[in-house]
């Protein structure tokens, strides 16, 4: 039979895919990973997966500006501070011994 010009797509055509990689430098392969795909891969860190219940989380921004940045740690570090200060128990004095002993 001849080509009927369909894709050939599926198991047997993966031989254009090996061709590519190989003439891929090795920046170029580093080039087309996500900050997904290095996250999990150099710091075993996986933020595509929910930690609570195991389904698929989406990247929906990147902040790159270091005065946002600050903004953003010192805000937390300030929302932490006080949910700290409210969780603490009230302070009290020692036991008395002298009443049990």
């Amino acid at each position: 039979m001849g080509d009927t010009g369909t894709a050939k797509r599926g198991k047997g055509n993966n031989t254009k895919a090996t061709d590519d990689a190989q003439d891929q430098t090795s920046a170029e392969r580093r080039a087309s990973m996500t900050w997904a795909q290095r996250l999990k891969r150099v710091f075993n860190i996986d933020i595509e997966t929910c930690r609570e219940c195991g389904g698929a989380m989406k990247v929906i921004a990147c902040i790159e500006d270091p005065v946002v940045i600050q903004k953003i740690l010192d805000h937390l570090q300030e929302k932490g501070a006080c949910q700290d200060a409210v969780r603490l128990p009230e302070s009290r004095g020692p036991p008395q011994t002298s009443l049990f002993g």
